[in-house]
């Protein structure tokens, strides 16, 4: 009982030190350091480096190659006409150099699909973005009105401990001079610690509901600051205009979309692997061989060759397991699968939108009944604090 009068009184003094954190700045702080935002930039980032060399796939591919080989060989010959001839010890060196061009000509419009497959998939970077800040100022609005939501309540159980409070003065003066119980002051002590527990634990649900706050903000867990006391209400959204804005403005159903198109191409990538690829194919080659010593005289001590080739190569597919057979309907189930990932998005969505629209029209009605209910309630206290033989408090 002594820990919890100290603790409601210096709560009160402890808020008004803190600093107001309004709505805009909780949510400006978490789109700047939420980590989900944060990854989601990063993925985004490493789609657009893939749009930056989509280019590339048009281009030829040059690889260069450079050898060197050390040999120390022994030799033993015997000739038609009876000499021998044994050495060893011969050494040499061989280093060999050459650059190849390799030039994909045409390979069935796969080069092309995959650049529009790409490009594509840039397209999702940007709206998981968009989707991941809707997500995380959905939360942070919901989170930060939960605060306040909990702050009400504080306010309505202090006032119903102030009525508590009354009740117990008023029963130990009607103890004291002979005209109550001490049950009756007994069970007022009993009900206004019940209050002040519940405030306490009321307290401690505001604290958790700060540090996930603070988690979504990415701020110290322990950041203290108050928050402001009022709830605004949009009493006048329409089912029709958010209807009509769900297939253009949700970005995970842009994205569900995204992903068709993306399938699509993957498709048509996979059925050009049963078209011939033509390559142009050329090189340059270099070679050099040293002799320190040799037992032919026809074999040289040095011998260079240069050259440059270059022509075409076909490449028919024939047969390769029924691999490609394989991965084209794959690929076609994959679109298949997306289109019904969308459809299935799109209803659970309207489902979702119809639920929280009809919760939303159900507390419109809720919230006159509670405006009325707190007037009579007001009223009704008033009068029974009227009653009270000595003195009490007058709520307006």
């Amino acid at each position: 009982m002594k820990y919890s009068l100290v603790i409601l009184f210096i709560f009160p003094f402890a808020l008004q030190a803190q600093k107001v954190l309004s709505l805009d700045e909780a949510i400006a702080t978490a789109l700047q350091n939420n980590y989900s935002i944060l990854m989601s930039k990063n993925d985004s980032a490493s789609l657009a480096i893939d749009k930056s060399y989509v280019n590339a796939a048009f281009l030829p591919r040059v690889n260069g190659t450079a050898t060197k080989v050390w040999s120390v060989n022994a030799q033993k010959q015997e000739l038609a006409n009876g000499s021998k001839r044994d050495t060893s010890g011969l050494r040499s060196n061989n280093q060999t150099a050459a650059i190849n061009l390799n030039w994909t000509l045409f390979d069935g419009l796969k080069m092309f699909i995959t650049k529009d497959r790409i490009l594509a998939q840039n397209e999702i970077g940007p709206l998981a973005v968009k989707n991941q800040v809707i997500n995380t100022v959905a939360t942070v609005v919901n989170s930060y009105y939960n605060i306040v939501r909990q702050k009400q309540q504080v306010k309505a159980i202090e006032y119903q401990i102030t009525i508590n409070q009354e009740r117990v003065k008023l029963a130990d003066k009607k103890l004291s001079v002979g005209l109550g119980a001490k049950p009756e002051l007994l069970q007022a002590k009993v009900d206004l610690n019940a209050q002040e527990a519940l405030r306490l634990n009321q307290l401690a649900s505001i604290e958790q509901l700060r540090q996930q706050l603070n988690q979504l903000m990415s701020l110290p867990l322990k950041t203290l600051y108050d928050v402001t006391d009022t709830i605004p209400l949009n009493t006048s959204l329409q089912y029709a205009d958010l209807e009509n804005g769900l297939a253009t403005g949700n970005p995970s159903l842009q994205i569900a979309q995204k992903n068709i198109d993306i399938a699509k191409l993957s498709l048509r990538e996979r059925k050009a692997e049963l078209f011939p690829t033509l390559n142009f194919n050329s090189a340059y080659n270099i070679s050099q061989l040293r002799n320190k010593a040799v037992i032919n005289t026809f074999t040289p001590l040095f011998n260079q060759n240069k050259g440059f080739n270059y022509g075409f190569s076909l490449t028919v597919p024939i047969l390769n397991g029924f691999n490609t057979k394989r991965l084209i309907k794959q690929a076609a189930l994959d679109v298949q699968f997306q289109e019904l990932t969308y459809k299935n998005q799109l209803s659970v969505i309207d489902l979702n939108l119809a639920n929280v629209f009809e919760e939303y029209e159900q507390q419109k009605k809720a919230l006159q009944l509670e405006e009325e209910n707190i007037l009579l309630a007001r009223e009704n206290m008033n009068i029974a604090i009227e009653r009270f033989p000595s003195g009490g408090f007058y709520f307006s």
